[in-house]
C-alpha cells in the first residue's frame, strides 16, 4: 500500500499546536509558541494547550475533538504536538480516521505521540514525523543546531528521497547485527508500541524497519516489553531494527548492578537471535541531540556500513 507524503511546510504556514496527551505547564506555553514562530510559522493555539484534567490536557472528548478539528480545518497547514506525557491511546476510538486520511498534514511529536503515529501511518496511510516538541526540546537551552536542522529538513522537505539520516558527527552509530534491509519505517517509544498490542490499533511490523527508544524504564521492564513484542511475533516479522536512545534506563538498584542485566545483554539475548540487521546508538529519542524521523517512509538500513537511507 502506498503511503502518502504530506505537503512540505514553508514559512508563513499555520501550525496548530495541540496536546493529545499530558497537560502543558503554564510557563512553558508562551515559550513554545515563540519557538515555533521563530521558525517562521503562524501559530493557532489549541484549547488542549491550556486545559488540565489531572495529568491530561483536558478530557478525552476534548483532546480527540481537537485532533479531528485541526485535521479538518483547511487553514491549518501542519499540526505539532506540544508535548507527550500520557493519554494519546485513550482518544484512539474517538478519532475520525476517514476524515483525517482525506486531509494528510505534517504531524509531529514523539514519546506518547507514538500511539498517533501508528494509527495515522496504518489507518490513514500518510507519513508522520517523529520529532522533538515545542514545550519540551524547543525551549531547552540544550536544543542544538543538529536537532534544529534535522527537524526543519524533515518538515519543510517532505518529499526528499535518496538522502541519509545521519547521527551528529560526535556520536557514532553501532553495528549490532550485520546486514542490509529495506522497508517502511515504523515504531517509536517502546512502551507505546507494546501498549498497542491486542488492540484494534496494534502495530504492523511485517517487513518493516522497527525503530524503538524509551526513557525512565528499569532494565527488567525493557526486557519484559521486548519479550512481549517477541512473543507477539512483532520482532520476528520485522525486516530490521533501529535502536535509539535509552535515557535513564538502568538497574532498579544501582548499588547492586549484579541483580540486573545490562541493556546490551538484554539486546544480545532477545534481539540478536532474530538474525536481522540491527543498528544501535542512533541519536533519536528522549535525548539531545536528536534526529527527526519520517515514519512511514521506505528506508534502507545497512548496519555494517552504519547507514540509514530514505529511498522512497
Amino acid at each position: 500500500m502506498k503511503v502518502r507524503i504530506p505537503k512540505s511546510l514553508k514559512k508563513g504556514d499555520t501550525i496548530g499546536l495541540i496536546s493529545a496527551s499530558g497537560a502543558t505547564p503554564k510557563e512553558a506555553l508562551p515559550k513554545a509558541v515563540e519557538a515555533v514562530e521563530k521558525l517562521g510559522f503562524k501559530v493557532v493555539i489549541g484549547e488542549t494547550c491550556r486545559e488540565r484534567h489531572g495529568y491530561l490536557a483536558g478530557k478525552d472528548v476534548l483532546r480527540a475533538k481537537e485532533v479531528n478539528d485541526m485535521f479538518r480545518d483547511p487553514a491549518i497547514d501542519g499540526i505539532f504536538c506540544i508535548r507527550g506525557g500520557y493519554g494519546a491511546t485513550k482518544i484512539l476510538p474517538l478519532l475520525d480516521y476517514e476524515m483525517i486520511g482525506e486531509n494528510p498534514k505534517v504531524f509531529t511529536g514523539y514519546s506518547d505521540v507514538t500511539a498517533l503515529h501508528i494509527v495515522f501511518n496504518q489507518k490513514c496511510d500518510f507519513v508522520t514525523y517523529h520529532t522533538p516538541m515545542p514545550s519540551t526540546e524547543f525551549i531547552k537551552r540544550e536544543m542544538d543546531e543538529y536537532s534544529w536542522s534535522s527537524f526543519i529538513n524533515c518538515v519543510t522537505n517532505t518529499e526528499q528521497k535518496n538522502y541519509f539520516l545521519e547521527n551528529p558527527s560526535t556520536q557514532q552509530m553501532t553495528t549490532f547485527v550485520d546486514g542490509e534491509a529495506t522497508g517502511r519505517l515504523v515504531g517509536g517509544n517502546l512502551s507505546l508500541v507494546v501498549a498497542s498490542l491486542g488492540t484494534p490499533y496494534e502495530i504492523d511490523t511485517k517487513d518493516k524497519i522497527l525503530f524503538l527508544e524509551d526513557i525512565d524504564e528499569y532494565e527488567r521492564s525493557i526486557d519484559r516489553m521486548l519479550t512481549q513484542l517477541k512473543l507477539a511475533g512483532k520482532l520476528n516479522d520485522a525486516a530490521g531494527i533501529i535502536l535509539g536512545g535509552w535515557t535513564n534506563c538502568g538497574p532498579q538498584n544501582p548499588n547492586h548492578p549484579e541483580e540486573s542485566l545490562r541493556l546490551q545483554t538484554i539486546f544480545e539475548e532477545i534481539l540478536a537471535p532474530l538474525n536481522i540487521p540491527i543498528l544501535m546508538d542512533v541519536a533519536c529519542g528522549h535525548c539531545l541531540p536528536t534526529m527527526s524521523l519520517p515514519l512511514g517512509r521506505i528506508i534502507t538500513i545497512n548496519s555494517e556500513l552504519k547507514t540509514i537511507e530514505v529511498v522512497g
